[in-house]
């Protein structure tokens, strides 16, 4: 008895979808770019996404990337500013009112810088999994059962 491997799953029951990379899709999202061709602009204000890419047409007004970003940007801000905060405050020690005039207004700063990039990483990481829209098929949800109209 042998047994071989196939190189490619075996998939049943629907139409071989084109392969979209997650790596990829985050990365060209991070930098602004469009997900799926990587040279069009991802958003056409601060955080106001194009609908739809002006180089390849990939339709992007239905991504649905909400609370996650400021989310991302919190954790990751608020790690690395405690860290700075800590390790400032044990090698030179200062009053309260020079860490908040220091730290807070790098935190804003930061913040601002970094929440258009993340915003951009999550809509390729919902478009690299076909979330919201982006597999074509409609975002609506289900009716089951029948309807009654008044």
């Amino acid at each position: 008895m042998t047994v071989t491997q196939q190189d490619e799953p075996v998939r049943f029951g629907a139409d071989v979808l084109p392969e979209r990379p997650l790596g990829r899709s985050i990365m060209r999202g991070l930098l602004n770019q469009c997900p799926a061709c990587g040279s069009g602009k991802l958003f056409r204000a601060y955080l106001k996404p194009v609908d739809t890419c002006a180089a390849c047409g990939e339709e992007i007004f239905h991504h649905r990337s909400d609370d996650l970003p400021p989310y991302l940007v919190i954790m990751v801000l608020g790690h690395v500013l405690l860290g700075g905060f800590m390790m400032t405050d044990l090698i030179f020690p200062a009053s309260d009112w020079i860490h908040l005039a220091i730290w807070a207004p790098l935190g804003v700063i930061t913040a601002l810088a970094t929440i258009q990039p993340i915003k951009g990483g999550v809509i390729g990481l919902q478009w690299a999994l076909r979330m919201h829209g982006f597999g074509g098929e409609s975002d609506e949800p289900e009716s089951f059962g029948p309807t009654t109209t008044p």
